[in-house]
């Protein structure tokens, strides 16, 4: 799962960033509206966290082009100011949920689960063939044995999934996956899916992670040749 954060409090962006990965989500930060705007237009995240009080455009702006761009993920909307009439203009520029701060962590861990869980792939989860992935118990199986990833090889998973039949190059996990700022010349890619390859192919007759040499990775069903 791929979070944007619209957040210009520094302190604040890197104590939600450090919680959200470390239960498994990549996150990226944008730190002023307009920068969060450009990069929630191209790069098709899974949820957005938006503070009101931004540089340039504010949250409650973004969140209303954000919509009227037809992106229609949810949106968590922060504000410092707790008051009724703040609460409906952010729910009513489109936001699915409200957080005051200053808030507990597991709170806002909560409320994401919560949006999350709303969405269609979470309630049927992710399947090809004989595998079958169960977001909400993050559990996967293959026919009726289930494999035991830990989180980042369950994120990686996830993402081949939700793109199997397209090619990914290492760039795009990197990321998806680790985020923007993590150090593009790493083998980590190449670390996970071998080991996630041990786990998914071994003592199965159908492959279903391929290398595309020079390019990438591919999730697709495959008799081992």
């Amino acid at each position: 799962m791929r979070i944007l954060l619209v957040e210009d409090e520094k302190n604040v962006a890197a104590f939600i960033k450090k919680g959200l990965e470390e239960e498994a989500y990549a996150v990226d930060i944008a730190d002023d509206g307009n920068k969060g705007l450009l990069m929630a237009t191209l790069t098709d995240f899974d949820l957005l966290i938006l503070d009101i009080m931004l540089p340039g455009i504010n949250g409650i702006e973004l969140c209303k082009s954000l919509r009227g761009k037809g992106i229609n993920k949810p949106i968590l909307m922060l504000t410092a100011v707790d008051s009724v009439e703040s609460k409906v203009e952010g729910l009513e520029s489109g936001a699915d949920d409200y957080l005051a701060k200053p808030f507990a962590f597991s709170e806002l861990l909560a409320r994401i689960k919560a949006l999350l869980r709303r969405t269609p792939d979470m309630m049927s989860g992710l399947f090809l063939e004989d595998l079958r992935m169960d977001l909400l118990a993050r559990r996967v199986f293959r026919g009726e044995k289930e494999i035991v990833l830990t989180q980042k090889e369950f994120s990686l998973l996830e993402y081949l999934l939700r793109n199997k039949g397209r090619v990914l190059s290492r760039t795009q996990i990197i990321e998806n996956i680790w985020g923007y700022d993590f150090a593009p010349g790493t083998n980590i890619v190449d670390v996970h899916i071998r080991s996630l390859r041990e786990k998914m192919d071994t003592g199965f007759d159908k492959k279903v992670i391929h290398t595309v040499r020079g390019t990438g990775y591919i999730l697709k069903v495959e008799d081992d040749a």
